[in-house]
């Protein structure tokens, strides 16, 4: 293999390639990138089993070949060079990295102990449109849980809808729920499958300028795959049964409270400084024309903080864990906000205002006094 691009076209798609490459070292191969000429394009490709990710880069090819070779210190010396045309060159058993001041060989692996990342992308499901995308996923991949003991809580929820799809996560303290609506979607009627939050988490880290991403299943092969631009992602479906969700979600509600999002953000960070010394629990308590947001600790003291808020149904309080408020706050973009709950003891519902597609549920901490 003989080829030449340009160190700045290669260096902006080497950082999220390094996203699927394997921390660990069972398996050698793993911590290599695959560099393989494809109809007049560099193609590079990384995995770890878990995920696989390849990207187009355009060249200048005057021999087709492929080779593999380490992908940490292949990304470290490309990023060390200026931005200039360098040219790769493979022969047995090394690649040859050289630009007009300088020249690098690293010895080099087989492509044929590369694993091949899928064998089919299957059927396409739907074209995504990027203009809602981060918002949307966002709002619900961070309620998933990194605890993998349990694999079906590790992944969201993707369930074929009318106008698109129903989209949920929970780590079994809290869950997020987001109607998302895809005008092109040919899913089946009955089609649903358990994508892994990591998957999620990179398809939103791509960056191509393309404003469409397409999504294919693969039944065969159990897989997940997104194409955006010249980067394919590739995911492996979590093959697990998802909790009944729908059973723990309130049906009715005797407080109902809006609120600005960004002030109860700000209460919330107040008091969790206290917080930390105390389970990190806050305790919310409804009044008429305001949350008193409040923590304390025996061993520090007490904070309060009052947020405007206009309250439908009665008084009440509910205490949660301080981390999983700052969370949804930092994921869920809106300004207006609606709370609802049944009682202290019951799960707690943050909403959007005027927007049906959403909910996020927490779990309440049971507080004396």
């Amino acid at each position: 293999m003989k080829v030449s691009l340009l160190t700045n076209n290669l260096q902006k798609k080497l950082s999220f390639l390094n996203h699927a490459v394997s921390a660990k070292s069972q398996l050698p191969i793993l911590l290599n990138l695959l560099l393989e000429t494809d109809n007049g394009r560099l193609k590079v490709s990384t995995t770890d089993l878990e995920i696989g990710i390849e990207t187009y880069i355009p060249c200048t090819i005057e021999e087709e070949g492929a080779t593999t070779l380490p992908a940490k210190t292949f990304t470290e010396l490309i990023n060390s060079l200026p931005d200039d045309m360098i040219t790769l060159q493979s022969t047995d058993a090394t690649l040859e990295v050289s630009s007009k001041r300088t020249k690098s060989t690293f010895q080099t692996t087989n492509k044929e102990e590369f694993p091949a990342l899928y064998e089919e992308k299957g059927e396409k499901i739907a074209t995504l449109p990027e203009s809602e995308l981060h918002k949307d996923f966002s709002s619900v991949v961070f309620s998933s849980s990194v605890d993998t003991t349990r694999p079906a809580l590790s992944g969201v929820l993707v369930r074929k809808e009318a106008e698109g799809f129903l989209l949920v996560a929970t780590d079994g303290y809290r869950l997020s729920l987001k109607h998302y609506k895809v005008a092109n979607n040919t899913a089946s009627d009955e089609q649903s499958f358990i994508v892994p939050a990591r998957v999620f988490k990179e398809l939103l880290a791509i960056s191509e300028e393309e404003s469409g991403i397409e999504m294919f299943v693969s039944q065969g092969s159990n897989q997940i795959l997104f194409s955006k631009g010249q980067t394919l992602l590739v995911g492996r479906l979590i093959e697990a049964e998802f909790p009944n969700f729908e059973k723990i979600i309130p049906s009715d509600f005797s407080v109902s409270v809006q609120f600005d999002s960004e002030e109860m953000q700000q209460a919330v960070k107040i008091c969790s400084i206290f917080a930390r010394d105390a389970a990190n629990i806050i305790k919310f308590s409804f009044h008429k024309d305001h949350i008193t947001v409040s923590s304390q600790s025996s061993s520090v003291g007490e904070n309060t903080v009052d947020v405007d808020a206009k309250l439908s149904g009665e008084e009440n309080e509910i205490a949660f864990n301080a981390r999983y408020l700052l969370d949804l706050f930092a994921n869920v973009q809106t300004k207006d906000m609606v709370f609802e709950m049944t009682g202290p003891l019951n799960p707690g519902v943050f909403k959007i205002k005027d927007d049906t597609s959403f909910l996020h549920l927490i779990m309440p901490i049971r507080v004396q006094g």
